[in-house]
């Protein structure tokens, strides 16, 4: 018997596409129904069945009370100043994300987590990638803001951005997140331009024993954690955890899937040791590895690992020695398409990174605090050249060197003055200095005015020195792009403002105002000497301009189970290319932010241990300009929705909900029928800690 085929004509091929692609959607749609409606059924009469089955081991409303807002306030942060100070009292617009808030959000990134910071723009690329930037150029080349672990920073050399699909922790270990909006260089270096991003994760002693987490959704398709903390010896304490999930493809504008799933695993531990009272020494590490679908084709892979160490000796309640060191290996695989006459390939980038900080403070004549380190930095990178994407040379070493110093001088009980600089060397552009000088009145009780003036500077990266990619084509046009041999640093001066005031326990409100000045900022500059095509394109620093405006933050105990948290941020900014100067888009190519944002995060105590949790979020329209025209992302009102159980001290059960208020929406990218959506989905956990 001959064997029968099936075969389709190439006119059917598209119709049976869209036709899979409606089926595995209205799969994922019917997972999500599923799940709310399993979710709210055993919440509704589980909480019947809770005085039979837990007894003595269910909670009261009061012992599931959330942070107050004047635990709040008095959080010590330490990001503004390397030193713990309180949160009403510190002169700088900055946030705090507790590890309550992440929680009540459910959140299952550290990006989803940053969405609660309502002074930073994140938007969602696609299912693995995504543009965060405070006070504006929040472009695919975003290279203005710094970010770190526990005091490792983790931006890349290669553009001074964050590969953010790499950066990951178990959240349920992080202490807070600081997020500072404004110039952070005097006490941070390069890149701290327009914000400093501070992960801080709890020491291992505040999570001992048992904590297991798994769920899984329509996009967030399924997910585990277990973390175990124990003693090794008398003030020793450890920990270790890992960590695994699957998300799942976006949308394209026409409503097909994107191919651009997403997996990954991470694993890491954390030792804290008092050897005496006045010493504490903290050894911890990180290894992950993932591998991401690309809509263009291919398969993209992430991996790494570092080892950090830090010793801490405590002479007084104002006075101390720091000195860290770690290690940090990141792995990249990009795959890229096709450009004829180039084929297709992949681009690779392995950075090994060496880092030594010290830190010390001390009060000096009774009034003054002081506060000065030095550091040094090494990176080795190694690039695999693509057919189109090319970094010369493919091996480079660099040496950063910096050192900084800083005093905060008492003028009277309630005024301080401070003033620091940091000086860096790096191999492109060599010295850079980055002062700061900062007034903060303390004229009420609870009540905060402050002022300050700063330099920053963004250091040149790989991709303005030693990147071109190739066409394919005959001189003159054998280029696209090519680096800048003459490229600089670019500075902001930057102008700050702000009031900060707590009323009683129910309110306190934030208030920021800025003026940043910006010069020699990136643009592309035409050829000018070549006929028809002005190409190749070269990095230099021929645009300048301002960016200004306010962020409003609140927080209000509106009763005495619902608290508030909510902020509203302007943004106006003008770059314009230089007098006598070029730009291939006339100064339009390094910013894409909304000009008005806002959001809000209500959490509730309800009735039987259930939490509720509604995050409604309002973005302005951005104006993109990675096209031959400028496109713009329409603006959207979105709502994240957290509903929690807690039948007993050991467990939690949640359900949630993110992006509710629309089947799809875009947040970034050039308008096109390739244009990722980010689709409504929807996930259960149940979590257990022992």
């Amino acid at each position: 018997m001959n064997e029968s085929r099936i075969c389709f004509s190439e006119k059917e091929q598209p119709r049976l596409a869209a036709r899979r692609t409606s089926l595995h959607r209205n799969i994922l749609h019917r997972r999500f129904e599923t799940l709310v409606f399993c979710m709210i059924f055993f919440i509704a009469f589980g909480a019947e069945m809770r005085s039979a089955t837990m007894g003595a081991d269910t909670l009261s409303t009061s012992e599931l009370k959330k942070i107050s807002l004047e635990d709040l306030m008095n959080i010590e942060v330490t990001s503004v100043s390397k030193s713990p100070e309180k949160l009403s009292e510190t002169p700088s617009a900055i946030q705090v994300i507790t590890a309550d808030e992440i929680r009540r959000s459910g959140a299952s990134s550290i990006p989803e987590a940053l969405r609660l910071a309502t002074n930073l723009d994140v938007a969602q690329k696609n299912s693995h990638d995504w543009a965060i930037s405070a006070r504006g150029f929040n472009t695919d080349l975003s290279n203005k803001l710094l970010v770190m672990i526990d005091g490792r920073t983790v931006y890349s050399p290669l553009y001074s951005g964050v590969f953010w699909d790499a950066q990951d922790y178990e959240l349920q270990d992080i202490d807070r997140i600081e997020v500072i909006s404004g110039p952070g260089g005097t006490l941070w270096g390069a890149n701290a331009v327009n914000g400093v991003i501070n992960i801080i994760t709890k020491s291992a002693k505040e999570t001992q024993g048992w904590f297991v987490s798994a769920g899984g959704g329509s996009e967030l398709q399924d997910f585990a954690d277990v973390r175990y903390g124990g003693i090794l010896a008398p003030n020793v304490f450890f920990r270790a955890y890992g960590k695994y999930f699957n998300r799942g493809d976006e949308v394209a504008a026409n409503g097909d899937d994107t191919s651009d799933s997403w997996k990954k695993g991470q694993g890491g531990f954390r030792i804290d040791a008092a050897s005496s009272p006045n010493n504490n020494i903290t050894l911890q590490g990180d290894y992950y590895s993932g591998t991401e679908n690309q809509e263009t084709g291919g398969n993209g892979k992430v991996s790494g690992g570092n080892v950090l160490s830090r010793w801490t000796h405590t002479i007084s309640s104002e006075s101390d020695i720091k000195v860290q060191l770690y290690y940090d290996h990141t792995y990249l695989l990009s795959p890229k398409p096709a450009a004829k006459p180039l084929p297709a390939g992949n681009l690779t980038d392995g950075l090994d990174t060496y880092d030594v900080d010290f830190q010390h403070r001390f009060p000096l004549g009774g009034i003054n605090r002081i506060i000065w380190g030095f550091g040094y930095r090494r990176t080795h990178d190694v690039v695999g050249n693509s057919p189109t994407v090319v970094f010369t040379p493919s091996v480079l070493n660099q040496n950063l060197y910096n050192g900084f110093l800083q005093d905060e001088l008492t003028l009277q009980e309630d005024l301080f003055f401070t003033l620091g600089s940091k000086i860096e060397h790096n191999d492109y552009t060599g010295y850079e200095y980055e002062p700061n000088a900062r007034l903060q009145w303390n004229f009420l009780d609870q009540h905060t005015l402050w002022t300050a003036v700063s330099r920053a500077v963004r250091t040149p990266s790989r991709i303005d020195h030693d990147f071109s990619s190739p066409t394919g084509l005959p001189a003159p046009y054998s280029y696209l792009y090519d680096a800048g041999t003459n490229f600089i640093s670019e500075t902001v001066i930057a102008y700050e403002a702000g009031y900060r005031f707590q009323i009683g326990s129910e309110a306190s409100v934030s208030l920021s105002a800025f003026y940043n000045d910006y010069k020699n900022v990136r643009s592309l500059t035409p050829t000018p000497t070549t006929p028809i095509l002005p190409i190749p394109l070269i990095f230099n620093n021929n645009l300048e301009g301002f960016t200004k405006g306010f962020e409003l933050n609140a927080n209000v105990q509106a009763l005495d189970w619902w608290l508030l948290r909510g902020g509203y941020d302007l943004l106006i900014e003008r770059i314009h290319v230089k007098s006598g100067s070029s730009d291939f888009t006339n100064g339009l190519n390094e910013t894409a932010d909304p000009q008005q944002q806002f959001s809000i995060h209500s959490s509730m105590d309800l009735l039987h241990n259930i939490e509720l949790d509604l995050i409604p979020r309002w973005v302005d329209e951005l104006h993109v300009n990675n096209g031959p025209t400028p496109g713009i992302v329409a603006s959207y009102f979105e709502l994240n929705l957290q509903l929690g159980w807690r039948p007993g001290k050991r467990f939690e059960i949640s359900l949630v909900g993110e992006n509710l208020l629309h089947p799809r929406h875009p947040e970034y990218g050039y308008p096109g029928l390739g244009r990722e959506e980010i689709v409504r989905s929807g996930y259960g956990q149940i979590s257990y800690s022992l």
